[in-house]
């Protein structure tokens, strides 16, 4: 049988996610990156991907404009605004994007719950919500299925203030409204709040998230088992995400804490916000060459 061929992609923005999306995708038998496109041959990002010997351009979207060839699927790593430019390109390219933005144009995508479903709409631009949203909503929504009738939910994520960088600040209220409308989707509350807090301790902290739960009569022994089944799904692949606070009891709300550790590939392992969301992007672009090539043996 012939072998299958890997997923051809390109990643839009060569920050801190990019750069980091660009070593995970690296080590993935089913990716290969045929471009790392930025603005400036002389960032970090760039740098390291050229050490790498990987296509670079400093000519943003234009480079897969100008050679819609070059690639199958793009990861977007810029900002929302910027998404908006990029997608209305893209699609006429017919090409599938994974945005990494919080610009909420295309379908909400968290692994754990639908990325199946994901694959079946066929639709071609997947949202990876944001970081909070990654490591918040799968335990919101493993409540949610014990406890269809949930009053309110907050998340409350801390991350340290050195892991937000310039696209990350620039887009706080993009994520807060994309986190809340995906956070009430997929756990069925009635309302919903998210709260981002920049930590500016040195050492730097780890990421941090706590998610409370206001029911009626919950019922702890079932949310626990769901919470923890979630969490052992979602270490298939986010390693370092630690279940610290199990779900409790506290002032009539249900209360949970998770940490995550960054797998240290690119970024710092405190900067588990960046890593979750890039662990989760990568799980999604894997499944999406598994489905091509499963279809492309099908018919061939």
């Amino acid at each position: 049988m012939k072998p299958s061929a890997p997923l051809k992609i390109a990643i839009i923005g060569s920050g801190n996610i990019g750069t980091d999306l660009l070593i995970k995708a690296m080590r993935s038998p089913h990716l290969t990156c045929t471009l790392f496109a930025g603005r400036n041959f002389n960032s970090a990002g760039m740098k390291r991907a050229s050490q790498l010997g990987v296509p670079i351009s400093d000519r943003g979207i234009e480079a897969i404009v100008d050679n819609p060839s070059i690639c199958d699927l793009v990861f977007d790593a810029t900002s929302a605004q910027a998404h908006v430019e990029h997608w209305a390109a893209l699609d006429k390219l017919g090409k599938t994007v994974i945005d990494m933005t919080p610009a909420k144009l295309g379908e909400f995508c968290i692994p754990a719950i639908n990325a199946q479903a994901c694959l079946d709409a066929g639709g071609r631009n997947i949202n990876m919500v944001t970081c909070g949203g990654q490591s918040s909503i799968p335990i919101a929504h493993a409540i949610g299925n014990v406890h269809a009738d949930i009053e309110y939910v907050e998340v409350a994520s801390s991350i340290a203030s050195r892991s937000a960088g310039p696209a990350t600040r620039a887009n706080l209220d993009e994520y807060i409204e994309t986190t809340e409308d995906a956070l009430q989707r997929f756990s069925g509350a009635r309302r919903a709040k998210a709260i981002l807090i920049l930590n500016p301790a040195n050492p730097p902290i780890d990421m941090q998230t706590t998610i409370y739960a206001k029911i009626t009569d919950p019922d702890l022994p079932a949310i626990r088992a769901a919470v923890e089944a979630m969490v052992e799904q979602l270490k298939t692949y986010v390693p370092g995400y630690q279940l610290i606070v199990p779900p409790t009891l506290d002032g009539g709300r249900v209360v949970t804490t998770i940490k995550v550790m960054g797998n240290g590939d690119y970024l710092p392992q405190y900067a588990g916000n960046l890593d979750i969301i890039n662990c989760a992007a990568i799980a999604m672009a894997e499944r999406l060459a598994v489905a091509r090539n499963a279809k492309e043996r099908q018919h061939g």
